[in-house]
């Protein structure tokens, strides 16, 4: 069970239901259980929500796939419950096992780094961050770092709310997570 609860559409008035309003336009996107919670403090709704700004352009500089694999690796090495279980539809519904993937050289080596970072709370081998560094320059490298950040940042408060995980996810939950402990 969360430790905080999402606002229902009830408690959703003012500044945070024009922020919530605006935020599904103009990215496409559902008011999940976190988006609710974080709805709590607009400020941090809105801190938080730069996630898919930094998203968009870690998709423009390594393609789709690679984007939401990144972040898959970070958000699986944070062992983040619901953030993991977000990417693993993605990449079910893309027509892959997360199981089983398929990567060339480059992915492997920036899902290696994304989990290291995770893993070592940042303080990953030079040989971890060489390797990456050899495919981007230093502006590349800054937001490679700084998403998986904001990534880690949102596994965090996911995992110290005990935000639990949408309805519309929990066909995609891996083994692991398959029993979600309430707290009771």
């Amino acid at each position: 069970m969360a430790r905080i609860h999402p606002l229902t559409e009830e408690q959703t008035q003012g500044d945070i239901k024009k922020a919530f309003e605006s935020h599904v336009v103009e990215h496409n996107a559902r008011i999940t259980n976190m988006k609710g919670t974080l709805g709590h403090s607009k400020l941090s709704f809105e801190v938080y929500m730069q996630w898919y700004p930094l998203y968009e352009k870690v998709q423009q500089l390594v393609g789709n796939r690679t984007a939401y694999l990144y972040a898959w690796s970070v958000s699986t090495a944070s062992n983040c419950p619901l953030c993991s279980t977000f990417f693993r539809r993605i990449i079910k519904e893309a027509g892959e096992s997360p199981e089983h993937l398929v990567l060339n050289e480059y992915e492997t080596t920036l899902l290696d780094f994304g989990s290291a970072v995770a893993m070592h709370k940042g303080c990953i081998a030079d040989h971890i961050y060489n390797k990456l560094a050899g495919y981007h320059n230093d502006a590349e490298m800054v937001l490679l770092i700084a998403f998986a950040g904001q990534m880690i940042a949102t596994n965090i408060f996911n995992n110290v709310v005990e935000t639990e995980i949408d309805d519309y996810l929990v066909p995609y939950l891996p083994a692991k997570y398959a029993y979600v402990p309430t707290g009771k």
